[in-house]
């Protein structure tokens, strides 16, 4: 029989956060994938596991996780941790999972610490909705349409962000999305815990005389559904009727259709579209 995947999920700062479940699988499977086995030996050591360990990182997750998979069809079980967190989550874990799932391997996941879903539920902000984006991309092409995507995103959002380059996305996401809304964390569980709501604009003045440190959460706002509504509205206001008609005309609609939803954007009765489109 083949063995399994475990994606198992350790502490992001707090080692009382470590499940006795992912510290009995540890203990059990045949091999430890770590993404730095540097910093996981601490983990380990600190409960006792001798399981041996190999790298899973960035830079091999193609061709160990080809070595991992052929490890499990040998009958060994792997389970795979990240520096903290959950795998699989901003994490090349992904690449294995999907390649476990081609070759017909199980996985499963321990749940544990996610910092992005510890960040939100602390954030006062919006949780029924929400998006991930993790670390913006450091192209400046790929940035700037992640940025454009986000400037209309209603849901809540989650991103992640190294202390040198905190500044630059604070003044992106301000030139970009405008002055919104904002829940910074660091040091997530553990003792100088910081959770700050405040704004976009406010935390760029903050950190003009101090100096970010710690790796960060930022949850940001998401536009409301009734700015976007407005905005929509002004857009619809700024063409001539015929303009307004074209544009839906070109979409497909027929000239009744057309009409009519020409009139729902523009909040007037049908009956107006008609007589003015008749006057012409």
């Amino acid at each position: 029989m083949p063995g399994m995947l475990y994606l198992c999920a350790t502490p992001i700062g707090n080692l009382g956060d470590m499940t006795p479940r992912v510290v009995e699988t540890l203990r059990s499977v045949d091999i430890i994938a770590a993404e730095d086995t540097r910093n996981s030996i601490k983990l380990l050591n600190h409960f006792e596991i001798k399981t041996s360990m190999t790298s899973y990182h960035e830079y091999n997750r193609v061709e160990k996780a080809d070595y991992l998979i052929e490890q499990m069809r040998q009958g060994k079980d792997v389970a795979l941790i990240t520096d903290a967190g959950t795998p699989a989550i901003s994490d090349p874990g992904e690449v294995l999972v999907a390649k476990c799932h081609e070759a017909g391997i199980t996985v499963t996941s321990l749940p544990g610490a996610a910092a992005c879903i510890t960040a939100l539920t602390l954030s006062g902000l919006g949780t029924r909705r929400f998006c991930f984006e993790a670390f913006l991309p450091s192209d400046k092409k790929e940035r700037a349409q992640i940025l454009e995507e986000l400037k209309e995103e209603s849901r809540t959002i989650i991103l992640y962000e190294a202390p040198h380059h905190l500044v630059r996305t604070l003044q992106d996401l301000y030139e970009t999305l405008g002055n919104r809304r904002l829940t910074l964390c660091r040091e997530l569980t553990k003792k100088f815990e910081t959770v700050l709501p405040t704004t976009i604009e406010d935390a760029l003045a903050m950190y003009s005389h101090e100096e970010p440190r710690g790796e960060y959460v930022l949850v940001v706002e998401g536009k409301s559904l009734k700015q976007k509504k407005e905005e929509q509205h002004n857009a619809w206001q700024s063409m001539s009727i015929e303009e307004h008609m074209a544009y839906y005309e070109r979409e497909g609609m027929d000239e009744k259709s057309a009409m009519k939803q020409v009139a729902k954007d523009r909040g007037v009765p049908k009956r107006e579209i008609y007589q003015y489109l008749l006057s012409k």
